[in-house]
């Protein structure tokens, strides 16, 4: 009998090939079920969408109450309670003094944040930052800098687009020692303003608080403040792409929580609604009431189905207390990479993460990225049943997006399998 993947590779185009050949029948908590009968640890989360785990039965009853009532009404005909109910909630969580416009996709949100951005503030220029990761969509893979590769072929791109170097302190672009910086990746702003774009004409500046596909790279917390800094003192908007860091993973809803530094505009999606396709535009009020209607809009965004999934989603995560147990979980694996690093200290270059947002970067000896160890590890670890993909733009990062209700068992065994491939 042919594979689900025997069987895709002849009606699907080269595009559409996934990180694995595993075909799934099933899936609950942290596991997977595949056709061949292997259970799977995953160690993926559906690349970080599934942060209560594999089909919340709680999150998928919701979902079925929900079928009893309606699927699909349109947001820009009609309102719905589940629609109504998660936008509160979310304006709740987020200090009251926001709002919410729902669509149904990170690039989505993305794409909206720019638009909101230029429609408020009538300027033209978009700061990016290298190594970044923000959809795949025309304007999204314009203010994407992780991989060439996204890029290839699709130009023109969105113009005025400007790029920045992130605040990486294990691989510092401007060539500094950790700790021994003078916050470079803050002055080169001084240099892009003078010769590149004037403050005046940057309508915002899109950020990862935490870089996801660009290699799981937390930066200095006053990075994140030192920007917040230069966007005030010019009028540009501060946008927070928080489609991976946020709803639990850094160990808070949001990452900007976790750093203590407010954007001006947040974008939200992935774990949002516990696997059913939404995302949200959350903002400041005052930025939001300046957006007219008709100046965005969708038809499949803020749809019941997926509000009800969300609304369970956020009351779980509050009744189970589940970002006390991120960052105990979080804490622990950070630890247990730690021991790892310190027993292949020729291997292991760096270990860092936020909450249960967790990598290691693997080097060669004189410390260059190790592309090839990192594929062979991700490889044999699915091998041994354990689901782990890989990010950074020289591809020689392994991260762990554990489900938020991970235990020490399950971080345990996926570290087990990784120390018996390094000591192979």
């Amino acid at each position: 009998m042919e594979t689900m993947y025997e069987r895709c590779k002849k009606v699907m185009p080269e595009a559409a090939n996934r990180a694995t050949t595993l075909g799934v029948v099933d899936s609950k908590g942290c596991y997977l079920y595949t056709e061949d009968g292997r259970e799977i640890l995953d160690f993926a989360s559906g690349v970080a969408v599934n942060n209560l785990g594999n089909k919340n039965e709680r999150v998928v009853s919701a979902i079925k109450k929900q079928l009893d009532t309606m699927i699909h009404v349109g947001h820009n005909v009609v309102y719905n309670e589940s629609y109504v109910q998660l936008a509160e909630k979310l304006v709740e969580l987020n200090g009251g003094d926001v709002m919410v416009y729902f669509s149904n996709s990170g690039a989505e949100v993305n794409e909206g944040a720019m638009k909101l951005a230029k429609y408020v503030t009538k300027r033209p220029g978009i700061i990016a930052f290298k190594n970044s990761f923000h959809g795949r969509t025309i304007g999204c893979a314009s203010i994407t800098g992780s991989n060439a590769n996204y890029r290839k072929f699709y130009e023109p791109l969105l113009p005025s687009v400007y790029w920045a170097e992130y605040a990486n302190c294990y691989r510092c672009p401007f060539g500094k020692e950790k700790g021994c910086c003078g916050m470079e990746c803050l002055k080169q702003f001084d240099e892009m303003f003078e010769k590149l774009i004037v403050p005046e004409c940057v309508a915002a500046m899109i950020v990862e608080p935490v870089q996801g596909e660009g290699g799981y790279i937390v930066p200095p917390k006053e990075f994140l403040e030192g920007l917040r800094n230069i966007c005030d003192k010019h009028g540009i908007m501060l946008i927070f792409d928080e489609v991976q860091t946020g709803i639990g993973r850094t160990g808070e809803l949001y990452a900007y929580q976790t750093f203590g530094v407010r954007p001006d505009i947040l974008t939200s999606a992935k774990a949002l609604s516990g696997g059913i396709p939404l995302s949200a535009i959350i903002a400041k009020k005052e930025i939001m009431e300046q957006w007219p209607a008709g100046a965005h809009g969708g038809t499949f965004g803020g749809n019941p189905l997926a509000c009800a999934a969300g609304l369970e989603t956020l009351k779980i995560m509050e009744e189970q207390d589940l970002l006390t147990h991120c960052k105990e979980m979080g804490s622990y694996f950070m630890d247990k990479l730690y021991a790892l690093q310190k027993k292949y200290p020729k291997v292991i270059g760096d270990v860092r993460g936020k909450g249960l947002m967790v990598a290691m970067e693997l080097v060669t000896e004189d410390g260059k990225p190790e592309a090839a160890l990192t594929a062979k590890i991700k490889a044999e670890a699915l091998e041994q049943n354990v689901l782990l993909l890989t990010c950074g733009s020289d591809h020689n990062v392994v991260r762990f997006i554990a489900p938020l209700i991970v235990t020490e068992k399950e971080i345990d065994k996926a570290l087990s399998v990784i120390d018996s491939i390094l000591e192979g």
